[in-house]
């Protein structure tokens, strides 16, 4: 039993080290390939894959489309679209760790989304936590205008704000995923939602989306198949077997690891350093968001 507890929590470590890997890989391929058309590739490559993995894993495909039409767009453009867009331009005006660590504002998203729409009880241990990651929040963006590293100006606050705006999409996307998630299979949901999200992404790159394709290096697709195949599939199918065996609320502790590994990798790899100011506010969204979580 103990043995499994182990295997299981390392898996966890090994998700939220991929999953802060993202940032790394996003902040150096945007110099190549656009944002836009970064987020799209990566699901052109994720989405035929989790739908094989749906049949070869003999899930439940029973989804009625018609009757969940309105809810599958929403998902689509929230845990994909919209999602992405946001994040991946806010990662190109910030800095990695800087996304990371405002992504995990999520949570809050996902506590305030919940009172009004699912009417969870919003208690004082929520509510002090929403502030204290809202404190941090202003603290981390606050930091880079001190932060010799960073170039702090209009195009970095406009960064922030969309990364933030990804972050209220993933709040909504659980929200409305909730209602579908007590019906249908997750695994199931998930591959819906890649598809719809990926078709409501083609207005954005259609036009110029065969002309990027053939320029990509070979650089550039590596990150592709890392974000599609590392990303998306891996870490979505390895999430939900996790679950599967672990504690949801224990789980969800070891997502705390993506913005402190990013900071560390984001270090290592391309030099961001960061500065007092910004650990502070790291540590106030972490913590407010663990209180904001957890009762």
């Amino acid at each position: 039993m103990n043995d499994r507890k182990t295997a299981i929590s390392l898996l966890l470590i090994l998700i939220s080290l991929v999953w802060a890997g993202s940032f790394i890989a996003v902040k150096v391929t945007v110099d190549e390939i656009s944002p836009i058309h970064l987020g799209f590739l990566r699901f052109l490559v994720a989405t035929p894959i989790m739908v094989l993995l749906v049949f070869l894993l003999k899930k439940d495909r029973q989804i009625p489309i018609r009757k969940e039409f309105l809810s599958l767009v929403v998902l689509g453009l929230t845990g994909v679209t919209f999602l992405y867009l946001f994040q991946f331009i806010g990662i190109e005006y910030t800095t990695a760790s800087t996304s990371s660590v405002l992504i995990s504002t999520n949570v809050v998203f996902i506590v305030l989304l919940s009172t009004v729409f699912l009417k969870e009880a919003f208690t004082f241990k929520k509510t002090f936590g929403v502030l204290l990651s809202f404190i941090g929040v202003a603290t981390v963006i606050f930091a880079q205008s001190s932060n010799e590293a960073v170039s702090f100006n209009n195009q970095f606050m406009v960064g922030c704000i969309l990364v933030l705006l990804s972050a209220f999409c993933w709040a909504s996307y659980s929200v409305v995923g909730k209602k579908l998630l007590d019906k249908y299979d997750p695994f199931t949901v998930t591959a819906y939602a890649f598809v719809f999200g990926t078709i409501l992404y083609l207005p954005f790159v259609f036009l110029d989306l065969v002309s990027v394709i053939q320029h990509v290096s070979f650089n550039g697709w590596i990150a592709v198949l890392y974000l599609a195949v590392l990303c998306s599939v891996f870490g979505y199918v390895a999430w939900y077997y996790a679950l599967s065996k672990f504690d949801a609320g224990k789980a969800a502790v070891f997502l705390y690891f993506i913005p402190l590994f990013t900071i560390l990798l984001s270090l290592l790899l391309i030099n961001e350093v960061p500065n007092l100011f910004f650990l502070v506010g790291a540590f106030l969204i972490i913590f407010g968001v663990y209180l904001a979580q957890h009762e």
